[in-house]
């Protein structure tokens, strides 16, 4: 199922990805770092929501709060949480 996640405190925008199977696959994020967002899309494929929080939770970018990593971390929880709450056929 793709889901859209609007970024909040972030060069980015918003991301987009699939979760199948309970792993996260196809994420791209919307404007942004370029480079730097393909690696991340790149290193995350395939692994779990959890796997990614683990991962990414936390990490802050320059002087803000939040990051693109941690705000992927935080979309992937929620729609893993939602999915979970109104699974889809």
């Amino acid at each position: 199922m793709r889901y859209v996640y609007k970024t909040a405190g972030t060069c980015s925008n918003g991301i987009e990805f699939d979760i199948e199977d309970g792993v996260v696959k196809n994420v791209v994020f919307k404007n942004g770092c370029e480079g730097n967002l393909k690696a991340i899309a790149r290193f995350v494929d395939g692994l779990t929501p959890n796997e990614i929080e683990t991962k990414c939770r936390g990490i802050v970018c320059g002087r803000r709060k939040t990051s693109c990593a941690d705000q992927l971390a935080l979309a992937v929880k929620k729609a893993e949480k939602e999915n979970e709450q109104n699974p889809r056929l």
